[in-house]
């Protein structure tokens, strides 16, 4: 057997080219995967650290990449900085084995305007080093038309993980962890797909898609487990969401497995025509899933919710938020305890809407103080609440009686272990009625039909 040391020093040599070939008669796979690739290691780039081994690592990405070829990285640790990587980059190594080691003095990888940059099977380890002003990511990319990262270990990073601007592409199969801010952050992308990704222990936030301007964005968040996301910067929910959506339209949130964040598991902020469907979120410390501010057209359907402050918040008709669809979700052990005060209507309700909304399907189970909420004060129009099952809650349903309140529809709802009322009108946080779902009273805007209690 040809030692790993051997290996590496003896390429060039007679020995070494005897021993090659008879490591390929034994292993014809790895012949056929690296066909048409670069060996680092036969170009002078091996592991260890200096500046001379980053300056050769830099030129020889430079030159596969005016070649149009990859590289394959064997086995090791590369200690490198500040590495900008050049269009065509296409980089890859030995899963698990292939470890490239920050070695501070200002930045990692980055590159900006590539038609394409390709990282795979590689651990990428910021140990926790200083990163200067230029980048936001362990990783920084800037204006890539198809970025791909595949099946990669980014750690360490005193930043974000991953950071992107204005770029395409996929982020895929990786495990993304322990970054001092985001695992992802994406911003102003071009049909970007971030989908059975793996992250965890990140400091301020766990996939951001986010816009400088509100637009179109089209990114699809799919597939990926999200744990222990924390808001070191505080706040009352700008950190320490698992999945958080800010001013990028027409994104799709689907199949997520999200546990253990500070605030939110998802957490769409002015984000129009977003469907977040089919996710777990477990142990929420604030609202579990949110659509907020300034957006017009939310689907939120067949997600599963249990622990949480509040469940499904669908709000902020006063600053435009409206026009959305909450069906066959299961809501169910929320707290009437959040990570801050909270001024308005506090927390330990199942599921709240505004405006121009149907709530259909959904089941919530244990919400400490309401089951769904309808309206806050005169901020409530065209809601239609029918099909639900809410048990287990002191009222089953708050609806709004304020003044100029809009419409709403409660029709054909199970209301079941709701010592406190079934439904009743509230004007904010106080309560203004009896019992609606037994004697409706004089209350125009509603219509309550056909309701079952017990």
């Amino acid at each position: 057997m040809v030692s790993r040391r051997l290996f590496l020093s003896g390429l060039g040599t007679a020995g070494m080219a005897g021993a090659a070939a008879a490591r390929t008669q034994r292993l014809p796979i790895v012949d056929v995967d690296l066909r048409g690739s670069i060996d680092a290691a036969a170009h002078g780039v091996r592991p260890g650290a200096d500046d001379r081994k980053s300056r050769a690592f830099a030129k020889l990405l430079k030159d596969a990449a005016a070649k149009n070829t990859p590289v394959f990285l064997p086995p090791g640790d590369y200690d490198i900085s500040n590495i900008t990587l050049p269009d065509n980059t296409r980089l890859t190594g030995v899963p698990g084995a292939t470890r490239i080691v920050y070695g501070g003095g200002g930045h990692l990888f980055a590159a900006e305007g590539a038609g394409r940059i390709e990282l795979a099977n590689l651990v990428i380890d910021g140990a926790n080093r200083w990163l200067d002003d230029s980048v936001q990511g362990l990783v920084h990319l800037r204006d890539v038309a198809h970025v791909t990262i595949e099946n990669c270990e980014i750690q360490g990073a005193s930043k974000s993980a991953v950071s992107l601007e204005r770029c395409g592409g996929r982020i895929e199969r990786n495990r993304l962890s322990g970054a001092g801010e985001h695992a992802l952050y994406a911003v102003e992308s071009r049909d970007l797909a971030v989908t059975g990704n793996h992250v965890f222990d990140c400091g301020n936030g766990g996939i951001l898609i986010h816009r400088w301007q509100k637009g179109r964005d089209g990114t699809i968040v799919s597939g990926n487990r999200i744990a222990r996301i924390n808001a070191a910067h505080g706040g009352t929910g700008q950190y320490g969401n698992g999945i958080n959506i800010f001013r990028a339209d027409d994104v799709m949130i689907s199949g997520n497995h999200i546990s253990g964040c500070a605030f939110s598991a998802i957490r769409a902020n002015a984000g129009s025509n977003v469907q977040i469907a089919g996710n777990t979120c477990l142990d929420s410390g604030e609202t579990a899933i949110y659509s907020e501010f300034g957006f017009t057209g939310a689907i939120v359907n067949g997600n599963l919710i249990d622990g949480a402050a509040n469940g499904i918040l669908i709000v902020n008709f006063n600053e435009g938020g409206r026009l959305a669809s909450v069906t066959g979700n299961i809501v169910r052990n929320l707290s009437l305890e959040g990570p801050y005060v909270h001024e308005g209507a506090g927390f330990g309700f199942g599921i709240a809407v505004e405006a121009d909304a149907v709530v259909s399907g959904n089941t919530v189970e244990n919400a400490p103080k309401w089951g769904l909420v309808l309206g806050w004060g005169p901020y409530m129009r065209g809601l239609v609440v029918s099909g639900n099952l809410v048990r287990s809650s002191p009222v089953g349903c708050a609806v709004s009686v304020v003044e100029d309140a809009g419409s709403a529809l409660i029709s054909g709802n199970i209301f079941e272990d709701t010592p406190e009322a079934a439904i009743a009108g509230y004007r904010w946080n106080e309560r203004a009625t009896g019992d609606l779902a037994r004697e409706a009273g004089d209350h125009a805007h509603l219509t309550i039909e056909r309701n079952r209690t017990g």
